[in-house]
């Protein structure tokens, strides 16, 4: 299912569509997800990649109403080699997640 809105991605992807990682991370779904003004930056670009992606890429656009909601928050787990959890982050609202620079200087940190 993930593969027709994010084929070629250059790492591994987990879909979880029963949230059975979620749980076992403790990753939260909350109104906070979106109604935190810090998510709202993020919603006109966001569409407008997503638009754009799909029509250049002739993908299926998100859906609207995701299997299981809008409300997630998002968390961040950086996995190691081994299959060791080196780093999480858990988010606020939804556009809270690590920068590009964050994940590379934890990657070089080692988590």
């Amino acid at each position: 299912m993930l593969r027709k809105y994010e084929d070629g991605l250059p790492f591994p992807v987990i879909g979880d569509p029963e949230k059975e990682l979620y749980r076992r991370f403790g990753v939260e779904a909350s109104a906070k997800a979106i109604l935190k003004p810090g998510a709202w930056r993020a919603l006109p670009a966001g569409l407008w990649h997503a638009v754009r992606t799909a029509i250049t890429k002739r993908r299926a656009l998100l859906p609207a109403n995701p299997t299981n909601g809008n409300l997630g928050l998002p968390a961040d787990i950086l996995i190691d080699a081994d299959g060791r959890v080196a780093a999480v982050k858990y988010g606020e609202h939804a556009y809270d997640q690590w920068s590009v620079d964050e994940l590379l200087a934890l990657t070089r940190s080692g988590g």
